[in-house]
């Protein structure tokens, strides 16, 4: 009776460790179609280089009537910085990680408003 208990958690175990992998392994799979909200910014990976992503950040900021303030150009990152009419500060970081691919980090306001970043982050995918 308890080897069959002690079985049985080791098989509950096992099962649920080997469905925590799967898990894993499909979520990095789907990791560069999801964006996440880290820091106070919402982030995500996409295919294109760093020089398309900035062009289509910049389209996004035009459609949405943001004016870019600033824009500082580095070895690995594009910092765009524009205004909302209500005075928040929206700020795009285009990070280089591939030839290939980027990373676009967006943040509204200084406590980073989320919903606001969603809506400036939809808009740039449109234009890649």
């Amino acid at each position: 009776m308890l080897r069959s208990i002690g079985l049985l958690i080791f098989a509950v175990f096992l099962a649920v460790n080997l469905c925590s992998c799967a898990l894993l392994v499909a979520g990095a799979a789907g990791g560069a179609g999801t964006a996440a909200w880290l820091s106070g910014k919402l982030t995500q990976e996409v295919n294109v280089p760093r020089d398309s992503a900035v062009s289509a950040s910049k389209k996004a900021m035009r459609s949405m009537k943001l004016p870019v303030t600033k824009e500082t150009t580095k070895e690995d990152v594009v910092q765009i910085i524009g205004e909302y009419s209500d005075g928040r500060q929206v700020w795009i970081d285009v990070r280089t990680l591939t030839e290939k691919t980027s990373r676009i980090e967006v943040r509204v306001g200084a406590m980073g408003d989320e919903l606001a970043a969603d809506k400036i982050l939809t808009k740039i995918k449109r234009y890649l």
